[in-house]
């Protein structure tokens, strides 16, 4: 059941300190997977050892102002900006919806499946937007190559350290890598 798990406590500090160590000895760069489920304060902690968090596009919202989709400039430098992670939907599942269609099948759905797709459209609405007025959508009707280009195009205009593309956005894969809650 997954809603059975618990989180382990160790020594947060010594372990960030043995992996800075071994990084610097690597040559390596770190990137901290920081999102949702962080507790205060992890960010900043990340941040002051030099180690990149994840900005995820569905994600960067200002939530003080209506949680409406952050402009390319308002990313922070310091992550790895990306569209996706292996625990998200492809580009392409999310712009045909067959993310949706998926966890509803499998029984996944916290909500009722019209309430999921309708709140899933608006929010790509609310992107599909975004992209539109920085001029990155293609002429004409949205296409799903075009999207997702435009997405990625997006990513290349924020300041953030690096950016990460996702193998199956390059090739259109709508099927998840790994679907959490199964």
């Amino acid at each position: 059941e997954p809603t059975a798990g618990t989180y382990v406590r160790y020594d947060a500090e010594a372990m960030l300190a043995v992996l800075c160590l071994e990084a610097h000895r690597a040559g390596s760069l770190v990137i901290g997977e920081d999102l949702g489920t962080v507790e205060p304060g992890v960010r900043d902690t990340l941040a002051r050892r030099g180690i990149l968090g994840t900005s995820v596009l569905w994600f960067e919202r200002d939530w003080a102002d209506g949680a409406r989709p952050l402009a390319p400039e308002e990313w922070r430098p310091g992550a790895l900006a990306t569209a996706t992670t292996h625990d998200l939907p492809p580009t392409a599942a999310r712009f045909t919806g067959d993310d949706v269609i998926l966890r509803e099948r499998l029984g996944l759905l916290s909500v009722p499946y019209e309430e999921e797709r309708a709140r899933a459209a608006a929010e790509l609405r609310e992107w599909l937007d975004r992209l539109g007025e920085l001029r990155l959508l293609p002429e004409g009707p949205e296409d799903e190559e075009g999207v997702i280009r435009a997405v990625h195009r997006f990513l290349l205009r924020t300041p953030a350290a690096l950016t990460g593309i996702w193998l199956p956005d390059t090739v259109g894969d709508r099927r998840p890598q790994n679907l959490p809650g199964t």
